[in-house]
């Protein structure tokens, strides 16, 4: 121990992380940790799961929706463990944590708040679930957050930089097709970061010329496009079209079966056996309906995921919502609405409301049906597994169970979250005497996690329908932008305080300024013969004498009253100008004098 150290000793923990973020980050690896014990193995998700599991043991893309999770599954196949699948996206959770504390501190938020912002991703009950769970949330949060941390870690990334962030992000998009929007995000954000100057968001000053900022752009577009089109040829080596599924017009017509109603719509003739039956208010959520209308299940040629079959049904959703706006308006804002209520409704159905809580009996995987052919889902878990499904070690299982129902995300808490990222973008501002207005305020880009978290909330709900588990991948982004809200403002640069950014090349080849002559205090004209002299000839004489750097010496060479030399330069230089002095002789040598005596012209006075 240090003298002087008042009894305190400093530890120092691995990657300089603080005390405070090791004990939030141990306690959510605890929780994790209780969880693989008292569920080995993984749980399960209905049709969902089963699908991804199935197209891992034999690849295959799947018509309903994108199987990028189960290229991760299939890469994870010769361990036949599925506790190491339900280790890995549990330690992808905690990278996710640690990921969001990095940025902040980086960005000079607080280690309180930088702490603060990190427990609901760490301490969350129904994250916790999902990681335990053969979904692909957890995987597509993962990819999608390191995209963003290569984005946000510097201010201009190059291009190898943003082709890593591109792939990323695209692969993301293969693993769950609802993160769509983020292939436009994030270049157009690359581009916008590259191109401000200083900091600052009028468009005219930014470097529009600028060539790598335009270069990691596109690197980036490219990377992004890259994996889905890949997705999108294997999908057409299959099925015989380029697309990443045939399920886009299903869900839609799932999301306008909440308001659509035919009589408004007058769909035409061919669009008539696709209209919801009865009034909207008698119809169950669209999560719900869809997969029990006979309108859609029944359709002629295939069902509903052939691809004129799902064209068909497309249409129809458009013609509605262009029928319907605010029907559609309205369907989405009471979504949104669900996302921040408590306490938390059965919705879709209490059947699919059942699988995000942890249970302390097993679910029966189904023995007797497949969703991929070659297998039943019951077979292709133990096959992958290699043991029995769905175990539940009871005297462990209580203790998550009791904690998940008690511990998580609550929807008002969730909405303040949301709201606290908002207030890095926009901030209200006090004015003196006048009521208080939102006014922008830049922050360490604070933009695009916020603008991640919206989009990521919208779009699901616009395309398909409100579901609880759609909130989980929201939920990091949501609290790295509330956190960046407490980062220091950034200074917006203006042409006055932005420094020159000239290349440092060019400062070697920048000619010397003129030599201008040093003004001091103008003298009485009596201290100076040449100045009275001066002063009869006319005013503009008198102010050409009295800023004279060396007003006795010139008046003494022109009328020869006094002879320069080194002996009575001492007598006729004010002391502040004689070259002895330190910062007279550094500036006239900085100058290009020399040090010595030299002539009224070699000083630059005639």
């Amino acid at each position: 121990m240090k003298p002087g150290s008042n009894g305190v000793r400093r530890i120092h923990l691995p990657f300089s992380l603080p005390f405070p973020f090791i004990v939030a980050l141990a306690a959510g690896a605890g929780l994790r940790l209780i969880a693989m014990l008292g569920y080995p193995g993984a749980l399960w998700f209905a049709g969902d799961s089963y699908v991804y599991l199935g197209a891992a043991l034999r690849p295959q893309p799947n018509l309903s929706k994108t199987t990028g999770y189960s290229v991760f599954l299939h890469a994870l196949e010769p361990f036949h463990s599925l506790t190491l699948v339900a280790g890995l996206q549990h330690l992808m959770g905690l990278a996710v944590a640690v990921m969001i504390y990095l940025l902040l501190r980086r960005n000079g938020v607080s280690q309180r708040w930088a702490t603060a912002a990190t427990l609901p991703v760490l301490l969350d009950g129904f994250v916790i679930e999902d990681e335990h769970m053969v979904m692909a949330e957890a995987l597509f949060t993962f990819l999608v957050f390191v995209s963003m941390l290569l984005i946000l870690w510097q201010t201009r990334i190059r291009w190898p930089v943003a082709l890593l962030a591109g792939l990323l992000a695209g692969c993301a998009v293969d693993v769950r097709s609802e993160g769509l929007p983020v292939l436009l995000i994030f270049p157009v954000v690359l581009l916008v970061r590259g191109l401000r100057r200083d900091g600052a968001w009028r468009w005219r000053n930014w470097c529009w010329l600028d060539w790598r900022a335009w270069l990691a752009a596109a690197v980036m577009a490219v990377g992004c496009v890259a994996p889905v089109a890949a997705y999108a040829g294997w999908f057409h080596s299959w099925w015989g079209s380029y697309t990443l599924s045939r399920a886009e017009g299903f869900y839609l017509w799932g999301r306008v079966s909440s308001f659509a109603e035919c009589s408004v719509i007058k769909p035409p003739a061919s669009e008539q056996a696709i209209c919801p039956s009865g009034t909207p208010s008698s119809r169950t959520p669209p999560g719900d309906y869809i997969w029990h209308a006979p309108e859609v299940h029944h359709m002629a040629n295939g069902g509903p995921v052939t691809a004129a079959n799902d064209a068909k049904l497309r249409d129809f959703a458009i013609r509605a919502v262009k029928a319907q706006p605010l029907g559609y308006l309205r369907a989405v804002l009471g979504g949104l609405a669900l996302s921040v209520e408590w306490p938390r409704h059965p919705y879709p159905d209490v059947g699919t409301v059942y699988f995000y809580y942890f249970h302390l009996t097993p679910y029966p995987i189904p023995a007797h049906h497949s969703w991929v052919a070659g297998g039943t889902a019951y077979s292709d878990a133990v096959q992958y597994g290699h043991a029995t499904p769905s175990r539940v070690f009871r005297p462990v299982a209580y203790l998550i169970d009791g904690y998940q129902r008690v511990f998580y995300t609550y929807g008002p808490l969730f909405g303040l979250i949301l709201l606290t990222g908002l207030g890095g973008v926009l901030r209200p501002r006090l004015r003196r005497r006048r009521l208080p207005r939102l006014a922008w305020s830049p922050r360490a880009g604070s933009m695009l996690p916020w603008a991640t978290a919206v989009v990521l909330l919208v779009f699901p709900i616009a395309v398909a329908d409100f579901d609880y588990r759609y909130l989980l991948p929201v939920l990091p982004f949501a609290c790295l932008a509330a956190g960046l809200a407490f980062a220091p403002a950034r200074a917006t640069a203006t042409p006055e305080t932005a420094p020159a950014r000239a290349p440092a090349r060019a400062a070697a080849h920048t000619p010397m300024p003129p030599r201008l002559p040093i003004r001091r205090r103008p003298a009485p004209a009596q201290a100076y013969p040449c100045a009275a002299q001066a002063a009869s000839a006319g005013p503009q004489a008198a102010r050409r004498a009295q800023a004279d750097l060396a007003q006795p010496l010139a008046c003494s060479v022109a009328h020869g009253h006094q002879k320069w030399n080194s002996t009575t330069r001492a007598s006729s230089t004010p002391r502040h100008m004689d070259e002895s002095a330190g910062p007279w002789r550094a500036h006239h040598r900085a100058w290009g004098g020399s040090g010595h005596g030299r002539t009224a012209r070699g000083w630059g006075w005639g």
